[in-house]
């Protein structure tokens, strides 16, 4: 992949449709080599069929839920109204697999390309961990259920992030496009879910990629509900929720390395915000105090 710019890495809402999904992100789409995203919305009573091919994949329901049917083995996941109404079950599907999928709402498929073969899982909302990460304008709530150490898997690494309206996350802005002892490589997805007003009015937010040593990019966009950003490399964040919409963002990412970690590098000029965070509570409205 070359210099990229907010045309390639940036989809709004519809504009990654294909074959019956609502969003398709393939690295072949993307112009990479590992991470994927596809996003499903399931009338009721309808199936689908999912060949996970080269790919291991989380199923993830966004509004609903689904069976997930693999073999004779199934897992009924109950999933949840909306993305803002808490963590949610998942399902683990392995590489090579013909998986049907049934139920009624919205569904993610978040993948990643391996070669290691773990069986068919279920994971429960019960065992999520849910973390309160900064401070004062600076809090949000992340939900790891894919996360390492949260779920074993082969590549892919996969969570959940609410931020309230008004507060800025993925802050300070941080990179992972070195393989090393203190960064991993990853190629990462950002879909995000934007809460309406009261009367239904559309939400809106802001991201921003730059700029990394050797890796050109440049992103500054208005995030919608259902927008979706690509990220090869840079800093990513921050991510800023406008007041009064909050913001959810479904994080995918996979890269090359041996060993699946999540390491990063904070953007030296944004660092020192870390230290603000020691004298200022958590932001009531995630339960902190």
């Amino acid at each position: 992949m070359t210099a990229s710019t907010k045309t390639e890495l940036y989809l709004p809402a519809g504009t990654g449709a294909a074959d019956g999904f609502d969003l398709v992100v393939t690295p072949e789409s993307a112009g990479w080599e590992h991470s994927s995203l596809r996003v499903l919305t399931l009338a009721p009573g309808a199936e689908r069929t999912i060949e996970t091919g080269g790919e291991e994949m989380f199923v993830v329901p966004l509004a609903g839920g689904a069976t997930v049917t693999l073999g004779a083995e199934s897992f009924t996941l109950e999933g949840r109204e909306s993305v803002f109404a808490g963590p949610t079950d998942v399902a683990y599907l392995p590489v090579g697999s013909t998986v049907t999928l049934a139920g009624s709402g919205r569904i993610a498929l978040c993948g990643a390309r391996t070669d290691t073969v773990l069986p068919f899982r279920y994971g429960p909302k019960a065992e999520v961990p849910v973390e309160l990460r900064g401070a004062g304008q600076s809090s949000r709530q992340v939900r790891n259920f894919g996360t390492v150490g949260s779920f074993e898997t082969g590549s892919v690494i996969a969570c959940e992030v609410i931020t309230p309206g008004g507060n800025w996350s993925s802050y300070p802005a941080h990179k992972h496009d070195e393989a090393g002892p203190h960064e991993s490589e990853l190629e990462e997805i950002y879909y995000f879910e934007i809460a309406p007003g009261p009367a239904g009015q559309p939400g809106l937010g802001f991201h921003r990629t730059s700029s990394s040593p050797g890796h050109e990019i440049d992103i500054m966009v208005e995030v919608h509900d259902r927008d979706t950003v690509l990220i090869p490399w840079g800093w990513h964040g921050p991510c800023a929720a406008a007041p009064g919409h909050d913001m959810y963002y479904l994080n995918v990412m996979a890269g090359p390395g041996d060993e699946r970690a999540w390491l990063i590098t904070d953007h030296p000029d944004q660092a020192w915000v870390r230290e603000t965070w020691a004298d200022q509570p958590v932001d009531a409205r995630l339960g902190g105090q």
